[in-house]
């Protein structure tokens, strides 16, 4: 396979003499207080500040900077205290009842008169938590909170949960940015100029499209092992350079500290093809990664009226029809798992040993003949919707269906035009990936649920079977998790005999660092936490 063309080895030549000059030429006057600043960038963009609308990375990062939640997430995916000191949990798994920590202040900012702060109360869990599902509000959030029946605040420091029914994977949604604690005086301000939280950093300044910056919460009440209060940064600075190529060329002159995940305009230049770090970055940058709760796949909208797309044949087809391994080898540089196993990633409990569609392009064709002699559709037609970032991704799978006889058109869009279209059921088939909102393989098969249907839910291909929701059912109200695992195996079995999806790969976290970032961490869903990190100066 022949990997680059001339106009990419040019561009990749530029970058590495780019970065040497860049590198070379740094500004060693930089302010003695440089280390005490982290700076990443934001090419997504950020849309807000509000928790309630931390749906995706862009957002859910900064957001889990300014605020806290009841409980939050190890590296390790464990429930552990975040604003609840301790909880219980009634023996019909129904009731949570949290203890709040004591001497928790909120940032300062005038809303809150004279004394500028003021303690956090369980009326202000009870009031963030009911925000998600104001009707007003539409957050898309909304339906963490639909098998709460109640909440309630006991008294200022206790706050009760009570479920419709039992839901094992209660605590984990309660970790997420959604269900964040923001004061009751939030009602009345604008989160763009006052986002106001209970988190490592505060709010200072926000310029639309340039930057944004957060200063340290002096008042924060999380402490290190050895009782020195975190966080030990400054400030966060994050820009918005909207182009992968140009946040590269910043991270590679020492302008940001942090560079997240792999582009196909940089990856060559950093990685060998077997996802090493090259050896010529080595005294300059950190490479960490780690297996990451992400299912990167192509969705088949089923209520669609082109002819093709009903055919489960010819989805079988497009499973059976490339190599995943070596899109990966090529495409990927070896960062991550060809996703023959199912929809549910490695690493959760549910992921299936049984491999579902290995590459076997006599099978691929044997499917479209068998098409093609029950409908007399001798020319089998799909398009591919994707955004630029995926292109290559999507390429390869175009170049290897026709060989095998599908003809494949590639749409690309904006991710944002992508999103809403995918939403609106306007897409055949469209490139996504579901990353993991909380550690149970629930999480990905809610996107097969009937009643899940988009643009009300994720059930994005619109999918629907008797026996899974039967399945899915059972399954939210078995307590056991070693119980579960069964029922999460069936219902990913029935999604991939009809073909639903092509999963593509099981991501891995990828992240770059300068070499004087200490304490990053790593963990399954991505999340930055930037709360133990030090600069070395």
């Amino acid at each position: 396979m022949k990997k680059y063309t001339n106009h990419i080895i040019i561009k990749l030549l530029f970058l590495t003499i780019l970065f040497f000059g860049l590198h070379s030429c740094q500004n060693t006057s930089k302010n003695d207080r440089d280390h005490l600043v982290f700076r990443y960038n934001e090419h997504a963009n950020i849309t807000s500040l509000d928790p309630a609308f931390a749906k995706d990375q862009r957002n859910i990062w900064p957001c889990n900077q300014l605020y806290n939640s009841l409980v939050q997430l190890d590296d390790s995916l464990t429930i552990q205290p975040d604003l609840a000191e301790r909880w219980t949990i009634s023996k019909d798994a129904k009731t949570y009842t949290f203890s709040l920590r004591k001497q928790v202040y909120f940032h300062k900012n005038k809303i809150f008169g004279k004394d500028s702060t003021r303690t956090v109360n369980a009326h202000d869990v009870v009031y963030s938590l009911k925000r998600l599902t104001n009707p007003k509000l539409a957050s898309p959030g909304s339906w963490v909170m639909q098998n709460v029946e109640t909440i309630s605040a006991e008294n200022d420091s206790t706050v009760k949960i009570q479920l419709k029914n039992p839901f094992p994977a209660f605590l984990g949604l309660l970790s997420m940015k959604f269900c964040s604690v923001i004061p009751k005086e939030m009602e009345e301000l604008d989160f763009r100029e006052n986002p106001i939280g209970t988190g490592p950093f505060k709010f200072k300044r926000w310029e639309a499209n340039e930057k944004l910056v957060f200063r340290k919460n002096n008042l924060y009440f999380e402490k290190d092992k050895n009782g020195k209060q975190l966080p030990y940064l400054e400030a966060v600075a994050i820009t918005f350079l909207p182009d992968k190529q140009s946040e590269f060329l910043q991270f590679a002159q020492g302008n940001l500290d942090f560079l997240s995940g792999l582009d196909p305009s940089y990856k060559d230049e950093l990685l060998s093809s077997v996802g090493k770090l090259k050896k010529k970055y080595g005294n300059r940058i950190e490479m960490l990664s780690a297996p990451y709760l992400n299912t990167e796949y192509l969705g088949i909208y089923l209520d669609s009226k082109t002819p093709e797309i009903n055919a489960r044949q010819l989805r079988q087809a497009i499973n059976y029809g490339f190599n995943r391994e070596t899109m990966i080898t090529y495409l990927r540089n070896g960062i991550g798992t060809p996703a023959e196993n199912g929809f549910i990633p490695k690493g959760l409990p549910g992921f299936s040993k049984k491999k579902y569609y290995e590459y076997n392009p006599q099978k691929a064709k044997e499917l479209i003949a068998a098409y093609q002699a029950a409908t007399g559709d001798t020319s089998p037609e799909f398009t591919i919707s994707t955004n630029s970032s995926y292109l290559d991704l999507v390429e390869y799978i175009q170049r290897e269906l026709q060989k095998i006889g599908i003809q494949v058109n590639i749409d690309v869009m904006p991710p944002s035009t992508l999103r809403q279209q995918r939403s609106a059921g306007k897409l055949d088939i469209f490139r996504a990936s579901w990353i993991a909102d909380y550690p149970d393989a629930e999480n990905y098969l809610s996107l097969f649920y009937s009643e899940n249907f988009s643009p009300n839910g994720p059930n994005y291909t619109h999918f629907k079977s008797a026996t899974f929701d039967s399945l899915y059912k059972k399954a939210i109200h078995t307590s056991e998790a070693k119980d579960r695992i069964p029922l999460y195996q069936q219902m990913d079995s029935i999604v991939m005999n009809e073909a639903a999806v092509v999963p593509l790969y099981y991501d891995q976290v990828v992240r770059f660092t300068q070499k004087n970032v200490k304490g990053l961490g790593i963990n399954p869903i991505n999340l930055l936490d930037l709360k133990k990190i030090k600069k070395i100066k």
